[in-house]
Order: structure tokens, then sequence, then C-alpha cells
């Protein structure tokens, strides 16, 4: 789907720097930024799940070892 992005002139230099220097376009260099924020948000989220199924698996083992 495409969009258009209004940017100050400012944003435009920063992302046109980000650009050169990562050797990608500026459309890219959007992309992955979102990319990784969406990820950080969800972080903590996918953490919970994973450690959910972990953890129970491991009880017994966590409990020998006892606390850190």
């Amino acid at each position: 789907m495409a969009m258009t992005l209004r940017l100050t002139e400012e944003d435009n230099a920063r992302l046109d720097e980000l650009a050169t220097a990562e050797g990608r376009s500026k459309q890219e260099v959007l992309r992955l930024a979102l990319v990784d924020r969406w990820a950080r948000l969800h972080k903590q989220e996918q953490l919970d799940e994973v450690l959910g199924r972990v953890l129970p698996r491991y009880r017994g083992l966590l409990d020998e070892l006892g606390p850190v």
C-alpha cells in the first residue's frame, strides 16, 4: 500500500544520512525502523509467551539449582 510521508527538512536530512551510511534506500531505512519499533513494542509479550512454555518444562531443574 502506498503512502505519502511528509518530513521536515531536518528529518529528511537525517533520513538521507542514514540511507547513505547504510547503503539503503530511504524507503528501506524507514521500513526497517518500523520493524524495529514494532519488535520492541512486542518484546515483553513475546518473552512472556516463551517463558510460559519453557519454565514449566524446566521447573524441576530450576528448583534443584536453587536461587541465583
